[in-house]
């Protein structure tokens, strides 16, 4: 479950809903019945191991998304796919309904699907002869390329499909490793520093810089404090 705002909504919602079915829940602090479905619906969708993904907008602090979804009166609950709404209801409901509701969104697994749970090269490959842009497949086969120092065609696997937060991670390993940087020590410090001098008018350092913090992931405390120290290098 994510807490989405006006700011997050294009790339948590619109974006992540060509990927996965999303659910949003519009609801506000003082909305009773919100306080009843939120925990109902969140047991529903965990259920779901992943198949369908929910977020929640507090509508007092997000007007913007509420005007999108043109909200008379909450709980509010849009279900979303590839960009569009599919489904929707309004109020509190009983929790065998949330569940039949969430149950139409989880997709009914495809050929290219069970082969890529099974995991092998050969099943993963099989997958995208199937379906060439199975965003699952392409990430299995670029991890196991990058597995292999094969960076470069893991790149050309990832080309095939729209960025993901996934894909744009295994892109920036495929960059990283092409160029032979090793972060196996974890002391990026110094090549941080290092690439920021640079970074105004060097293409490839700044690629390199982002590449680094993309690896290191947003719960790491260097990639806040170095994208901010881009940013005031930059603008």
């Amino acid at each position: 479950m994510t807490d989405v705002t006006d700011a997050t909504f294009e790339e948590a919602v619109i974006a992540r809903s060509a990927q996965v079915p999303v659910l949003v829940d519009l609801w506000a602090p003082w909305c009773e019945p919100c306080k009843t479905l939120g925990p109902m619906i969140e047991r529903v969708v965990a259920g779901t191991n992943g198949a369908v993904e929910l977020v929640k907008v507090n509508v007092d602090d997000n007007p913007r998304v509420s005007a999108t979804f043109q909200v008379q009166s909450i709980p509010a609950v849009f279900a979303l796919r590839d960009g569009k709404i599919v489904d929707q209801f309004i109020g509190a409901l009983p929790e065998a309904q949330v569940a039949e509701f969430v149950g139409r969104l989880v997709p009914t697994a495809s050929e290219a699907d069970l082969l890529v749970e099974a995991g092998d090269e050969a099943s993963v490959r099989r997958a995208l002869e199937l379906d060439a842009a199975h965003p699952a497949a392409v990430s299995a086969l670029a991890r196991l390329l990058l597995d292999r120092d094969q960076s470069a065609e893991a790149l050309e696997v990832l080309a095939r499909i729209p960025e993901t937060p996934e894909t744009r991670v295994l892109a920036a390993e495929a960059r990283l490793a092409g160029h032979q940087v090793n972060l196996s020590d974890g002391d990026v410090g110094p090549l941080l520093d290092g690439l920021l001098e640079r970074v105004r008018d060097d293409e490839s350092a700044r690629q390199e810089f982002i590449d680094v913090l993309e690896t290191l992931g947003p719960d790491d405390p260097r990639t806040a404090r170095y994208r901010k120290a881009l940013a005031a290098r930059l603008f």
